[in-house]
This record gives structure tokens, sequence and C-alpha cells, in this order.
């Protein structure tokens, strides 16, 4: 029997760490892919396939279903990664060869010879269906069928459609089901956003295109390999962000000279898009409690050859004291559920629950609270999540405003991007092709 591709390998790997173990994707992918022994092409399978398999998780296991003798939450986790792996390669990709994925699937499975039996049974069941053929009859109920379809929790996708209605709440699914772009920001303290192109080309063979609303952003198609093994990366030249978070950097409005701070740092990809909107001149002061997390914003400021952030370790509830109404700008992009960034996190929408929401807006009021004492009479505050929800958002800034009256909101007049009524910054993937992300500039009365 033949070896199965290495990133059939890698991938189902992940999968059943995520599956079995509880292990975060993108981590664990990371860590499958620091392996010399595979090249780009694996890598980009390998990525591809766990991305994938888990955006359309509950999608795949319902046309599954029809062809397993057996209920496939009672399998093991290994045979159903396996199975929802192949099957997505069978459904949802183009020009992938049915027999290499049912035998590769077939291959890794591990156990007695009946378990590979049933694996091939079942996908060479599902592969012999055609297009029209394949989707059993949806669910009586339509939101569990549109769930099902957009593969998304039922929860979720009920408060979306709630909120935005049912074609709006659908569209918003599938954008949140697509790749998402390699969208770059441009150190423009060491390169314009032309420059930088020009040499992606010129070095890489990549072809990169400027972002419509983010000044500094370049998207890049796919095909260049790791962004952290070309030349230009290595050089300070660019980070690896998406459009939607460098514009939360921009509302800050951060000024050359100041003082500002990121009171939840890590890994750093705001912190030094703040250090090179302020050209490099002031103090960017990053707190993080995380230790081992914030040695990565150090090592982004190294690269990017920026001298004024100052990292600390410690919770903004411990730090502010030292800062108390001395920052001109403070951003708290506060730790949330992420389920604005389910793109690139898909496994994210299959760990959370609908009543962890109120439990992380407690949180971030008590980061806000802190992080509002730093700031200086006159001073700017943001405060942004990568969430779409109202308890992690409108929840969290209201009661704020009501028990800080020394505070108002403060949108800027012009901004890349139109905000909302409210002066909310509000980033959709449907709307914009972005991250969904949300944020709201304060300002403290002189």
């Amino acid at each position: 029997m033949r070896a199965p591709s290495p990133a059939r390998a890698v991938a189902a790997r992940v999968l059943e760490r995520v599956a079995a173990d509880g292990a975060w994707a993108d981590v664990a992918l990371e860590a499958a892919l620091d392996d010399p022994g595979l090249d780009p092409r694996d890598r980009a399978l390998a990525t591809e396939l766990v991305y994938g398999t888990l955006r359309w998780q509950r999608y795949l296991d319902w046309l599954l279903a029809p062809h397993s003798r057996r209920r496939l939450a009672s399998l093991d986790s290994r045979v159903l990664v396996l199975l929802r792996m192949a099957a997505y390669q069978l459904v949802l990709l183009e020009r992938v060869p049915s027999f290499a994925v049912v035998s590769d699937a077939v291959t890794l499975t591990r156990g007695a010879p009946g378990v590979a039996a049933f694996v091939n049974a079942v996908l060479r069941s599902l592969a012999r269906r055609g297009p029209r053929e394949r989707e059993p009859r949806p669910p009586a109920d339509p939101l569990e069928a549109l769930a099902t379809r957009c593969s998304f929790p039922t929860w979720l996708a009920r408060r979306w459609v709630v909120r935005y209605g049912l074609d709006e709440a659908t569209a918003l699914m599938r954008a949140m089901n697509e790749r998402p772009p390699l969208t770059l920001r441009t150190n423009l303290l060491r390169a314009t956003r032309e420059a930088l192109a020009a040499r992606l080309g010129a070095e890489e063979g990549l072809v990169a295109a400027p972002t419509p609303l983010a000044p500094e952003g370049l998207r890049v198609e796919p095909g260049g390999g790791a962004p952290s093994s070309w030349r230009a990366f290595a050089d300070g030249w660019f980070a690896v962000q998406d459009e939607a978070s460098m514009l939360v950097a921009r509302l800050l409005g951060a000024r050359p000279g100041e003082t500002v701070a990121d009171v939840c740092a890590a890994p750093g990809t705001k912190t030094t898009h703040l250090a090179e909107l302020m050209a490099d001149r002031g103090r960017v002061h990053a707190f993080d409690r995380d230790p081992s997390r914030l040695a990565r914003v150090s090592d982004g400021a190294a690269r990017l050859r920026l001298a004024i952030v100052a990292p600390r370790a410690g919770t903004v509830q411990a730090l502010a004291p030292d800062l108390a109404a001395a920052c001109a700008g403070v951003l708290v992009d506060a730790p949330c559920s992420n389920l604005g960034v389910l793109r690139r996190n898909p496994d994210v929408k299959w760990r959370r629950m609908a009543e962890e929401l109120a439990g992380s807006g407690d949180r971030q009021r008590e980061i806000l609270a802190a992080a509002a004492t730093m700031v200086k009479p006159g001073g700017r505050l943001v405060y942004a999540t990568c969430s779409l929800e109202p308890e992690e958002n409108e929840a969290v800034t209201r009661p704020f405003l009501e028990s800080r009256p020394d505070f108002h909101l403060d949108p800027p007049p012009d901004f890349p991007l139109p905000l909302g009524g409210d002066g909310t910054l509000r980033c959709l993937p449907h709307r914009h092709g972005t991250d969904g992300f949300t944020a709201v500039r304060f300002r403290r009365a002189l």
C-alpha cells in the first residue's frame, strides 16, 4: 500500500488533535508545519484541508450521515476527522482525484481492518453520488436547514438572522466560510506600498494589489509560501495583518512624540502599527499578562526596526496606576469570543456557547475601566474587539459612558470606512471583505 500524501497526513494529525485533545487549530497547525521536510505545496494543501474541514464541519457531517451505518457521533475521533477531511476534498475541492482521496483516508485509518473497510465503504458511496444527489433531505426547521447548509451552530445562525435579517445573515455566514486573503501591512518607515509590491514581485514572483481601505495594506495572491520565509519579511518591510485590524490602530489617531499604550498587546501586530503611525517617535507601552506572548511583541518590534515599543508584563489593572492620566492614547483590543474572525479560526464556532458572551463582557468592562484611568485629559481611548456580538461591544461601551461622564464618543471626522450613526467602526466580512471587527473611540474631557 502506497504511503499517504504528506499534506493529508499532517492535516489528519492536526484535525485529530483539535477533535480529541481540544487543541486550537492555528497553534497545532503551526507546530505541524514546522517540518523542513514539507515542501511549500504540501504546506499549502495541509492548511487548506485543516481550515476547510473545520469551516464546513456541520455540512460535511450532514452529507456523510446517510452513507454510514453507524452514527457519526459514535465514531472514534480519528475515523471521524478522516471522513470529514475526505468529504471536504470530494465535495468542495476541485481537481482532486477521488481515488487518491479515498486511498489516503483508508491508509491513514489506524486500527482493525474492519475500520479501514468501513471508511472505504462510506467514502466510495459518497464519491459515487453526483453533486445534485449528495445533499440529503434538509432538516424540517428552516433555521436548522440554514445553519446546516451554511455549516454554523444553530444558536449563532439564529442570533444573526434576528439581528441582520435572513438574507444578510446568510451572506455573513457564507463570507465567514471563505478563505481569507493574505493581507500585508507595509512598514511605511522602511518602504512605500508600491515599493513593497514591486519587491515581492521581483523576489518572490508574487502579485500584490493595494487594499481598498487601509492605505498601507497589500493583498497578495496565494502561491508564495509562508510570508515569514520572504526576504522582505526578514528586512522588516511588512507585517501580516488583516485590513480591518489595520483600521483599529488608525482609529486611535496616535501622533509622533505622544505616549500611548496598548493594554492587551500580544502578539503585537497593532502595537507595532501604532509605533509606525507615530514615525517611531514617542513611546508605546505594550501590556500583556503572559510573558511568553509578550516576547512576541518584542520580537516583532525588533524585526520591524522599531525602538519606541516598551513591553511590560502584567494586567492593565495592575499596571495602569504607573501611567495614571499619562497617555495621549490608549488602545483596548479586548480579549473576546473571536466570533468575528471565523474565516481564520473556524474551530472557534464549534467551541463557543451563547452563555459565554455575558462572561466575556464582564471581563472586558474591567479592562476598559482600568485603561480609562491612563488617559490624560483631552486624550483618546479606543475599545475594539474581533467580535460582532452586542454583549462584547455595546453592552460594554454603554455602561462605560454612563459611569464616566468625563468621556464622550469621539468618532474621527475623516476615516477610510464610514462609521455608523453611533460613531462605531463595524467591519463586516460580507460587506467589506475583511475580518469582523467592532471599535469605538472616546475622548476624555479637558
